[in-house]
């Protein structure tokens, strides 16, 4: 059968979310992002000059449409009424607060459709007010939280210029103050961050985020995952949290076979460790 939709994906068997149908606000050729992480499954961010000034990322933190708000809800419109889902996920091919009529994605979902809304974000643009206010619509954030200082952000998530770790952490702390959903950290773990888990947890708890999701680059990528021993030893940095690994509950059936789920997620390794 042809699918029907060009932003819509899944569903996916997530490991944190249940079953969930992606939803992707960017849906460009090329991955939009202000972030260059050196595990990225969808393989490098591009820069203006790679991508031949691209008005996409003539600023990589600019926000602006890329998909049409109407284009999205007439997509989601198109969903059986009768299949359920855990959620619907605002992730895609890139950072989605770089849309700027992501509040309005939300709100029209939420019209249309029962299913909580989760947005997953690198945090880079939560110390913009507007990005804030926009995603206190949604019924769950999960938000990265990759590194300690400016140093280990630019060694792990490798923002673009103007990104810094200060407004990171500044703000995850706002956001934090005011929204009332669901929110948990998204901790992604390679060789490099396990010197620092233990000052990633106290961040985390200062936080005080519903819950801690350890991760590690189970998908295609440049660099190795941790192993399941190597994630038990950081995962006891964070004893005083609700945490769960990406060992603990490994993704179920994803659909592998289909290209849109794979141009949002990348490829599985073939052997993992």
């Amino acid at each position: 059968m042809l699918n029907p939709f060009k932003y819509l994906y899944g569903p996916v068997q997530s490991w944190r979310l249940g079953r969930s149908m992606g939803i992707d606000p960017l849906s460009l050729k090329h991955k939009v992002c202000n972030m260059d992480c050196v595990y990225c499954q969808l393989g490098p961010t591009l820069s203006q000059e790679s991508q031949n000034k691209s008005p996409a990322l003539s600023d990589e933190s600019q926000r602006r449409t890329f998909v049409l708000t109407s284009d999205i809800l007439n997509e989601v419109g198109m969903l059986d009424p009768d299949e359920q889902f855990d959620c619907l996920t605002i992730s895609g091919r890139g950072e989605p607060t770089l849309a700027e009529n992501l509040g309005g994605i939300i709100a029209g979902i939420k019209a249309i459709r029962k299913e909580k809304i989760a947005v997953i974000t690198n945090s880079s643009l939560l110390w913009r007010e507007d990005v804030r206010q926009e995603l206190m619509k949604a019924d769950m954030v999960l938000a990265k939280l990759d590194a300690l200082d400016q140093d280990s952000f630019n060694r792990v998530d490798r923002p673009a210029a103007g990104v810094s770790f200060g407004d990171v952490l500044q703000g995850l702390w706002k956001f934090r103050r005011g929204y009332k959903g669901y929110f948990s950290l998204d901790v992604m773990l390679v060789e490099t961050s396990v010197d620092f888990a233990r000052g990633m947890f106290v961040l985390a708890k200062s936080l005080e985020p519903d819950h801690v999701h350890l991760n590690t680059p189970l998908r295609d990528s440049p660099v190795k995952p941790l192993s399941r021993y190597e994630m038990a030893l950081v995962r006891t940095s964070f004893e005083d949290l609700p945490v769960t690994t990406v060992y603990d509950e490994e993704s179920g059936h994803f659909l592998w076979n289909d290209p849109a789920i794979v141009r949002r997620h990348g490829r599985p390794r073939h052997s993992l460790t």
